[in-house]
């Protein structure tokens, strides 16, 4: 497979700048994830990466190889699209088979390809149908097939789960990860989806107006976001404003604004925490807070306004010191609407980082 680097890659269209010096690396065999809300930048750099935008600063590497102004088809990429862009008059067997047949292969090698991928991809029996006559799901799988059936060193996909229902995207999700696995073709993907991110990437990067704003695992990014943006962006949380005003135990102290009191947290990012006197945002996640006093917990006071079963676990929405929080706990706890509670959260999973 292929090892991807891009370094300060810049697009611009017009005065708008899409993607702004973007530097990252992706590893040989690896899932990685462009994340971000619709304008971000991240389709414009998967594109650059498929050869189809010619970026106007920065390089692109295949390995130690510079592709940047390589033409696509000499890139050995396979995209899969947001719309699957199937041939309508086409049947599957055909649609698979383009790619193979516009680089020459013989017809033997074509029909043998072509029903391994079809195996691989849970398509057997439906070559002969049109993309009319099949489902969201199947139309998706064809499109993978095709993409995949040329053996390409890369694999890009463009927001592939979007045109699916929920239940269909879940299975997607689970078929792309096991085929990528397989594979082991290092695989771009990208997504506004923050559950789909989360749930089938090796690592992520989070983009917001052209620029990288982190890169790193799930858990690193969800545990240990390294900005406003990233923390609001990537789950949900209760989230306070104040100022630093100590430290303690490796711990910093943070005097909240809206309670007028202090807390004890974990600097979301060691290596550039906040410093005494700096502004400071305070996250605390929905199922780190338990409902009651905690010993050396930070607690709060608020109010329920709405709790929402969901299975597992409920959720409980309330207000208090002027801010909204989330709280999920187990259903078995007695709360109602209305009533006044007390929650608390250890300092090491209240969060802090400096307020932008």
């Amino acid at each position: 497979m292929v090892r991807i680097r891009t370094v300060n890659l810049t697009k611009r269209f017009g005065n708008v700048v899409a993607v702004d010096k973007a530097t990252l690396e992706i590893k040989d065999g690896e899932f990685f994830t462009l994340l971000g809300p619709s304008g971000c930048g991240k389709t414009t750099f998967l594109r650059c990466i498929a050869g189809l935008e010619l970026p106007d600063e920065g390089r692109i590497y295949f390995d130690d190889e510079e592709v940047t102004e390589v033409s696509p088809h000499k890139r050995d990429t396979g995209m899969v699209f947001q719309n699957y862009a199937l041939w309508p008059h086409m049947n599957v067997f055909d649609n698979i088979a383009y790619g193979l047949k516009i680089k020459g292969y013989k017809k033997e090698e074509i029909l043998k390809r072509v029903r391994e991928v079809l195996k691989l991809v849970k398509l057997e029996g439906l070559e002969n149908r049109t993309p009319h006559q099949l489902s969201g799901g199947q139309q998706q799988r064809v499109a993978l097939a095709r993409a995949i059936v040329i053996n390409p060193k890369v694999l890009l996909f463009d927001e592939p789960l979007s045109n699916l229902d929920a239940k269909l995207r879940l299975e997607m999700r689970a078929e792309l990860k096991r085929l990528q696995r397989e594979l082991g073709v290092t695989t771009l993907y990208v997504t506004h989806d923050q559950e789909e991110a989360m749930s089938i990437s090796d690592r992520i990067a989070i983009m917001n107006k052209g620029k990288i704003m982190q890169i790193g695992t799930p858990r690193e990014i969800y545990e240990n976001p390294k900005n406003e943006f990233v923390a609001r962006f990537i789950g949900q949380g209760t989230f306070f404003k104040g100022e630093v005003v100590g430290e303690e135990d490796g711990f910093l102290i943070v005097e909240i604004s809206g309670y007028n009191k202090k807390v004890k947290a974990r600097p979301s990012d060691p290596t550039n925490p906040p410093k005494l006197g700096d502004k400071a945002l305070v996250l605390i996640r929905p199922e780190n807070f338990v409902v009651g006093e905690i010993p050396d917990g930070n607690s709060f006071e608020c109010e329920v306004y709405h709790i929402s079963y969901l299975g597992n676990a409920q959720r409980i929405q309330a207000a208090g010191g002027g801010e909204a929080f989330i709280i999920e706990t187990d259903p078995d706890i007695p709360v109602r609407v209305g009533q006044k509670i007390l929650v608390s959260a250890t300092p090491r999973e209240t969060i802090v980082l400096k307020l932008e």
